[in-house]
């Protein structure tokens, strides 16, 4: 077979992929997205992602609602032009804002009974903002707005739909290209974290509000017993917890009730502190027996998890977190940088980006539990080489991780679109990534060792 006949084999996939799917899902660069912060550093992180969230407080805009925002500068002064958004916008990455109603509560008792009667104030604050941060302004340093961060059940919903309901009028008045987020939602009953679609955002008027369902989800582990930390979390793929399954519950909620909304997952992550932080455990964490997962894990479990997003129909997924300070609490070492110094995650997440940045998902090859995930990638702008990615969907099951044996095991691929140019393992530091061997099991066939860590199957040059 020449070697036009054999570039035509390759493209099939590809061309059938476009004509079956009128909406296909994102490129990998649009996918990918990384919660940042004040002290977020630009150029770094450009090499993993291009889009960024901030946690953007109200408290920092104004001393109490009522007072007139004057962006782009903060009641201390500091200016989100210059020092935050202009400097994250001119690394290439595109914003999205999360604007948070916290911090307030210092100054008056009672955090809801604050809001009440605010709803114009929140009206004039969406529009103002919106009008200078947003995509239709003169700076254009944000494309999308997050009314919202973790309301949760607990804040009254008759009061929380009022002063979004305004927000979000606002909001569309001062730029209506902006996008408008939810605060983070799940499509069953509401938890301190998170509110009930179907109670808060599902009637006409609030449909027309908004255009993207905003998810946090972590793979948490059920408690054995109250000595159990509830916030130890195993492998992506573990049976029986709600990682997953709150995803694909609100896609399908979103399928029968808000078809065209967006559903993006802004918070995901893995809590990976070093030996010497988790002897410092105090107070809850120590009582709870608090748990991370090692820097390794946490690589493997962050790609593993955008995979398994990507098949999901979900349309961006936000790290959470950039960098952090070796904290051994929950969240606190869950950066993908150690005081601003890589760790393998950083290298990994770097890897998917820059490996699968023009790709998009086509399709799951093979799935079985507990064995093997096997996912097709094809070119997403032109013409071009399949990648796939294949792994061991298994991990760390409890909060002990002393022992744990990696499982690894000799698979044979079949019905490939050709023998790969090159098999690349999962980079965990700088430099080339390593390479896997492999044998010829046939024309289309390989025999492949893999193991939880994904491995790249490329099958030509990538374009």
């Amino acid at each position: 077979m020449n070697a036009i006949a054999r570039a035509s084999l390759l493209l099939l996939p590809w061309l059938a992929a476009q004509a079956a799917d009128p909406t296909p899902r994102p490129l990998f660069q649009d996918f990918m997205g990384l919660n940042a912060h004040f002290t977020f550093k630009p150029e770094l992180y450009r090499q993993t992602v291009r889009r960024v969230r901030n946690y953007h407080n109200l408290n920092w805009d104004v001393n109490r609602p009522g007072e007139p925002a004057h962006p782009p500068l903060c009641v201390n002064r500091v200016d989100w032009k210059a020092d935050v958004y202009g400097r994250w916008k001119a690394a290439g990455l595109e914003t999205s804002i999360c604007l948070q109603f916290t911090g307030f509560e210092a100054a008056t008792p009672g955090y809801q009974k604050f809001w009440v009667g605010q709803e114009q104030w929140c009206f004039d604050y969406g529009r103002k903002v919106a009008s200078y941060f947003g995509p239709s302004g003169a700076e254009q340093l944000c494309t999308s707005f997050e009314i919202g961060n973790e309301p949760g059940a607990k804040f009254d919903p008759a009061l929380w739909r009022s002063l979004f309901t305004q927000m979000a009028k606002g909001i569309r008045a001062g730029d209506p290209k902006a996008k408008i987020v939810t605060a983070t939602a799940v499509a069953r009953e509401g938890d301190d974290y998170a509110q009930d679609l179907r109670k808060v955002y599902a009637d006409p008027e609030m449909l027309k509000l908004y255009d993207v369902i905003n998810l946090h989800t972590y793979s948490e582990l059920p408690r054995r017993d109250p000595s159990q930390s509830p916030w130890v979390r195993g492998y992506p793929e573990t049976p029986g917890i709600r990682y997953l399954k709150d995803v694909d519950e609100a896609v399908a909620w979103r399928d029968q009730h808000a078809p065209g909304k967006e559903i993006w997952i802004t918070e995901f992550g893995y809590d990976a502190g070093t030996e010497a932080a988790m002897s410092r455990r105090k107070d809850w964490a120590l009582k709870l027996d608090w748990q991370g997962v090692s820097d390794l894990h946490q690589a493997q479990y962050l790609v593993r998890s955008f995979l398994l997003f990507a098949e999901r129909d979900v349309a961006r997924a936000y790290i959470y977190f950039f960098d952090d300070q070796d904290e051994p609490s929950v969240h606190g070492s869950s950066g993908l940088t150690r005081r601003f110094q890589p760790k393998p995650s950083f290298w990994a997440v770097r890897q998917l980006y820059q490996t699968l940045g023009d790709y998009r998902f086509e399709r799951v090859v093979r799935q079985e539990a507990g064995k093997l995930h096997l996912y097709a990638f094809q070119p997403g702008r032109r013409a071009g080489s399949p990648i796939w990615v294949a792994w061991s969907p298994t991990g760390v099951r409890s909060d002990r991780q002393q022992g744990y044996v990696p499982r690894e095991t000799e698979v044979t691929l079949t019905d490939l679109p050709a023998q790969p140019a090159r098999v690349l393992g999962m980079a965990v530091a700088d430099g080339a990534a390593p390479a896997l061997p492999w044998k010829a099991a046939g024309p289309r066939a390989i025999t492949l060792t893999i193991g939880e860590s994904p491995a790249y199957l490329v099958f030509g040059p990538q374009p």
